[in-house]
């Protein structure tokens, strides 16, 4: 199975495996990873499942979607360049070793 690495803010690391077809979301909540509330359950509603991509793994994952994601990550505390919706990303082989940080504050 593809590994996650999350980052969160203080830096501690944590990793954990994710089926194919999972998105970042789910790996994350079903594995209790810190900072990663995921109040909308995946809708892209409420922007709480925010992570910074890490820069080498930008191109794999691609930037944010138009629409809903994008705008989403606008209303979202320090949404930067490389900002996704965990929920909007979904686990592939191409993605094994995916490095993510976490933002200090998700609201």
């Amino acid at each position: 199975m593809p590994k996650i690495i999350f980052i969160s803010a203080n830096g501690t690391e944590r990793t954990v495996e994710a089926a194919e077809g999972t998105t970042v979301m789910d790996a994350a909540t079903q594995n209790l990873v810190p900072g990663i509330d995921a109040d909308c359950g995946g809708s892209a509603a409420c922007g709480t499942c925010h992570v910074y991509v890490d820069p080498a793994w930008t191109g794999k994952t691609g930037p944010a979607t138009p629409g809903i994601e994008q705008d989403m990550l606008a209303l979202t505390d320090n949404a930067e360049p490389s900002s996704r919706l965990a929920c909007q990303i979904r686990m592939t082989p191409a993605l094994d070793g995916l490095v993510l940080r976490i933002p200090a504050n998700q609201h």
